[in-house]
């Protein structure tokens, strides 16, 4: 079990862009509410069961699948539990590597 659950600007930012994006398309807000219930669950989830996640080409990174989306995170020395982005799985794969820790 993880100490402390840390988003990312970049995670925090990709989700509000989510939540945004959802508000718009369906001029209404129950989708995004319901993806963020989604997206607490499997953070709440990852933070009890870091290993839960499937591992990447990336050491210590791992992606938890939510519906559309990749929650990629990671584990560090301190058992902190590390958001770095939410990922919508749609978009093209090569725009991924570039955002990942090397």
């Amino acid at each position: 079990m993880v100490k402390e659950i840390i988003w990312s600007k970049r995670a925090q930012s990709d989700r509000k862009e989510i939540f945004r994006y959802w508000i718009k398309k369906n001029k209404s807000n129950s989708y995004s509410k319901k993806l963020n219930r989604l997206f607490k669950e499997a953070v709440r989830l990852i933070s009890e069961y870091p290993e839960i996640g499937r591992s990447t080409d990336v050491e210590h990174v791992r992606i938890k699948i939510v519906v559309d989306y990749l929650i990629i995170y990671e584990v560090d020395q301190k058992q902190r539990l590390l958001i770095l982005t939410i990922w919508d799985s749609r978009q093209n794969p090569k725009k991924l590597k570039s955002i990942l820790p090397k």
